[in-house]
């Protein structure tokens, strides 16, 4: 596997910025960094980008690529009277990875405070907390930032009632075995791959517009995805994703969403049934191109892909996904196969789409 350190660079660095839900001007940063050259750059007032391709001509199709810019993470709720903080969810987490997990608040003055989301010590644990491995509700646990009292917390660290807060989690790569470990890879590992197929085609005559969308608060309820699709307009779209993987704890026969294996075309989730003519249109290019894919069902789930298909007067979508092991949880694992298969997948389908593909769909 040959890797390209530029692409490299790019998901270390979206990976390791700083930018759950609602605070994604971090990363809003690195992309602009690696979309320079690539066309216009503009945003909203919630923080989507978008970049414009530059051989874009007018009076054509547009087709918009979408993937969002936020990452699961918290909010702090109060400050307690020994310093230690209580916190919410900004986005759906797997509670079980939260003991004893490394933190990072964002303070007002922009100063990044590390933190421990607070594990009780078995020596304190009465029996039947010892047996019972319930794990808690989430205002049942605190971050630990090392303060002794409120005032400490406040006037030392500059934590105020509102402050974000992410895993402190930092990338990895493994490049013997090729497998990139961080936070943040939902969504991020589809920014990079979006970013990617750009600047792969950078130069190529296309029949149709490009209109990419890094769109925020997706964590939330797809929020940022609902004002930047009635921005673009779009009559086609591609919604990348960082999606989670199966493979590690489902029968061999489910596997649908395997690391090594390319990206997931997502044939439904509880929020969207992808379109169908689109979706063969992709798999019959896929097989044509000789290129990797998976082809998923998910009774769960949701994505930005759902909010654009029912935009307008509803538009055509697929949805890409980058396999990635352990999403909305501290630590995450995936692969550079991935990301580059599922930027082919995505440079020959923008190869291909003309105005009458779009209007078999």
């Amino acid at each position: 596997m040959e890797y390209d350190n530029k692409s490299l660079e790019m998901i270390r660095e979206l990976s390791d910025a700083f930018g759950p839900s609602g605070f994604e001007d971090d990363v809003t940063n690195v992309i602009r960094k690696y979309a320079d050259g690539l066309g216009g750059i503009t945003e909203d007032k919630m923080r989507n980008l978008y970049i414009y391709r530059k051989e874009n001509k007018g009076g054509r199709p547009v087709i918009m690529l979408d993937a969002h810019s936020d990452e699961v993470g918290f909010m702090v709720h109060s400050v307690k009277p020994n310093g230690t903080l209580r916190f919410v969810a900004l986005g759906s987490w797997n509670r079980a990875c939260f003991s004893s997990a490394d933190v990072l608040i964002k303070n007002e003055q922009g100063k990044e405070i590390p933190g421990v989301i607070a594990a009780k010590p078995v020596h304190f644990m009465t029996q039947e907390e010892r047996t019972a491995g319930g794990i808690p509700e989430i205002s049942g646990f605190i971050i630990d930032i090392g303060a002794r009292s409120y005032d400490e917390a406040v006037n030392d660290f500059g934590i105020r009632i509102g402050d974000p807060v992410v895993p402190a989690s930092r990338f990895q790569f493994d490049r013997e075995h090729d497998l990139m470990f961080g936070k943040a890879f939902d969504c991020r590992i589809g920014v990079a791959s979006m970013i990617e197929t750009l600047r792969r085609l950078e130069g190529v005559e296309l029949p149709c517009d490009i209109i990419a969308a890094a769109s925020t608060q997706e964590e939330l309820g797809e929020r940022g995805c609902r004002v930047a699709v009635n921005h673009v307009k779009p009559d086609i779209a591609i919604a990348f994703e960082g999606c989670p993987a199966d493979d590690t704890f489902t029968e061999t026969y489910a596997i649908q969403t395997a690391l090594k294996k390319g990206p997931m075309l997502r044939r439904m989730d509880r929020s969207v049934i992808c379109s169908p003519r689109f979706q063969r249109f992709a798999v019959d290019k896929a097989s044509e191109k000789n290129l990797s894919y998976q082809v998923a069902v998910r009774e769960g789930g949701g994505n930005d892909g759902a909010v654009i298909n029912n935009a307008l007067e509803g538009v055509p979508v697929i949805v890409a996904g980058v396999p990635v092991r352990y999403i909305h949880s501290m630590n995450c694992i995936t692969s550079y196969f991935d990301f580059d298969a599922t930027t082919k997948l995505a440079v020959e389908l923008l190869r291909s789409i003309d105005e009458s593909v779009i209007d078999s769909f």
